[in-house]
């Protein structure tokens, strides 16, 4: 989509802290961080949000969450833990409409988030 900034982002059109890349997916760090390590995790294809995501979509849905788990090994989260968070829809605080997935860690997280 051409309106989409995490679409320019992942085309190469808009810069990013890239932390990792594959075919299907990009990690970037998040611009407005909410603890010591926020990375988002967004599949290169426009999906608007989770609930636009189809039956094929199983294995992009996995992968996501297999590449959450990478990046958090990679940033030194697995032993003092991590939280994935996404967002859908307005109300739950999405605000860029390109599914995408938090990586927050580094620092104790409360409950309930929000």
């Amino acid at each position: 989509m051409d309106n989409c900034i995490f679409c320019r982002i992942a085309e190469g059109g808009i810069p990013a802290k890239i932390v990792y890349q594959d075919d299907q997916v990009l990690a970037f760090e998040d611009i407005h961080a909410q603890a010591p390590v926020h990375i988002l995790v967004i599949p290169k294809r426009h999906v608007a949000a989770v609930q636009d995501c189809q039956t094929g979509d199983q294995a992009l849905l996995g992968h996501l969450l297999l590449t959450c788990s990478k990046v958090a090994r990679m940033k030194n989260l697995t032993e003092s833990g991590y939280r994935i968070v996404t967002n859908t829809g307005a109300d739950s605080g999405q605000t860029v409409f390109h599914l995408h997935l938090h990586v927050l860690g580094g620092r104790p997280m409360a409950w309930p988030p929000g």
